[in-house]
């Protein structure tokens, strides 16, 4: 298959010499998956019918094999479909399936790579969970949020201040892990999949602003959250932004990473996309992972400061979600929906922003490409108490691009709101770049309109 052709060139997988012993290790990791899996698939998985192969290169290979809620091991690869493949030298493996180490921070150092389905790998660390875990490493977690089976992370001491991650369009919850580790060492952090994106349930509505805004103050409702503080990334952004305005008393603090804002100009295309009908997404639709990964890294300033396996691993979430119909419509709606944002009048977003009452920070990157930081002016004009950052040399993804940088910022913000702030965590092997990301002063107001 070409996912395990792949899988066997991967750099994090050395190939054995012909003849070499098998290292004693080998066998610890069979006997901890074994003592694992005995608990069965758990709720997330209940309803699962997948493989999963642990490959540590040099002929140590497992599946996990997950079918209506019962889980097995066997030594070597499957007949039938992969759906994914993690690879990582045994000794990384060992200790990911001990619980010794979350497998979350073993991708972000670069020591773990997944091919296929990512939301599965994460919620395989689930699965693996037989015994205590330390509270800082994620668990997938299933609630219904508004009616709708909401796919979520959730990592951090429960009893901590509670934040919430929201992803941006097209993107899962896998895209906020760089926030998620950092945070998850002093917070109690929530990472949902958004409706009809990664494991949650895709639904036939607008997936306009409002309709997503709810669905998030039904989401805090179900995971029983107070007052949270609500980060968000682009699509993420925007439905924080209408929650706070819907009901600014159910959240305590935002932060926007570059938050997707109704268009101010470019709208004589509107009677255009109103004809449009999302629902012809029904029809068989091809996405390559090279496409995806062409987009992916467009939304970088500088590429390279991520390494490609993280890109790989986020082309292929992609590509798995919009093979299905369902889910490609409701990717179809909410782009649609961004272009068709109203921008004026009484239910205007430019016209309701003034009245956002949770403190915010925005954070903006100088070189995006999809939302142009010089939309910071016209916040600073609704929101003259919000704080607004521009990083140099950065695009869509700050927390991806520069992490270290933007997890600072995001724990300055918190700890002035008096949360805990301790020592940022490194976010991975991208964080050597972050180093070299600068906040610009806040643009002075110029007459040309972002």
């Amino acid at each position: 298959m070409a996912v395990m052709r792949a899988a066997a060139a991967n750099p994090a997988n050395p190939a054995s010499s012909a003849g070499a012993e098998r290292d004693p290790r080998s066998a610890e990791l069979r006997r901890l998956l074994e003592a694992r899996v005995g608990a069965g698939a758990g709720e997330v998985l209940a309803r699962s019918r997948a493989a999963v192969v642990l490959d540590a290169g040099g002929g140590d290979c497992w599946t996990v094999a997950v079918n209506g809620g019962r889980v097995n091991v066997r030594e070597g690869r499957p007949r039938r479909k992969i759906d994914t493949v993690i690879c990582a030298p045994l000794p990384v493996l060992v200790d990911v399936v001990a619980g010794t180490r979350a497998g979350v921070e073993a991708f972000l150092a670069g020591e773990l790579n997944i091919r296929g389905n990512m939301a599965l790998a994460l919620a395989l660390d689930g699965v693996l969970a037989d015994e205590p875990r330390p509270a800082r490493h994620p668990r997938s977690r299933m609630v219904l949020a508004n009616g709708i089976r909401t796919s979520y992370l959730e990592a951090g001491p429960v009893d901590a201040p509670p934040i919430v991650l929201v992803h941006g369009l097209g993107a899962t919850n896998a895209s906020m892990l760089t926030l998620l580790w950092d945070l998850a060492a002093d917070y109690h952090v929530l990472s949902p999949d958004l409706p009809g994106h990664g494991a949650t349930e895709a639904v036939t509505d607008t997936y306009d602003a409002d309709f997503l805004a709810r669905w998030l103050l039904a989401f805090l409702d179900a995971t029983k959250l107070q007052e949270p503080f609500v980060i968000g990334n682009s699509l993420g952004g925007r439905t924080a932004l209408e929650a706070s305005l819907l009901h600014p008393e159910r959240i305590r603090g935002l932060v926007l990473l570059a938050p997707a804002m109704a268009f101010r100009k470019l709208r004589q295309f509107i009677p255009v996309v109103n004809v449009l009908r999302p629902e012809l997404a029904r029809l068989p639709l091809r996405f390559s992972r090279k496409m995806a990964v062409l987009g992916l890294r467009a939304m970088f300033a500088v590429p390279r400061r991520v390494p490609d396996p993280w890109f790989i691993a986020a082309g292929d979430e992609f590509v798995r979600v919009m093979r299905m119909p369902a889910h490609r419509i409701a990717f179809f709606c909410a782009l649609r929906q961004v272009y068709l944002d109203e921008a004026f009048g009484e239910r205007g977003f430019w016209s309701r922003l003034p009245r956002l009452a949770p403190p915010a920070l925005f954070i903006w990157g100088d070189s995006d490409r999809l939302v142009p930081w010089g939309f910071a002016r016209h916040v600073e004009q609704a929101v003259p108490a919000a704080k607004s950052v521009v990083l140099e040399s950065c695009g869509h993804v700050p927390h991806f691009e520069h992490p270290e940088r933007t997890c600072g910022l995001v724990r300055e913000f918190l700890s002035a709101l008096g949360a805990p702030a301790e020592m940022p965590v490194a976010a991975g092997r991208s964080g050597r770049a972050s180093q070299n990301a600068k906040v610009r002063p806040k643009p002075a107001p110029k007459r040309s309109v972002a």
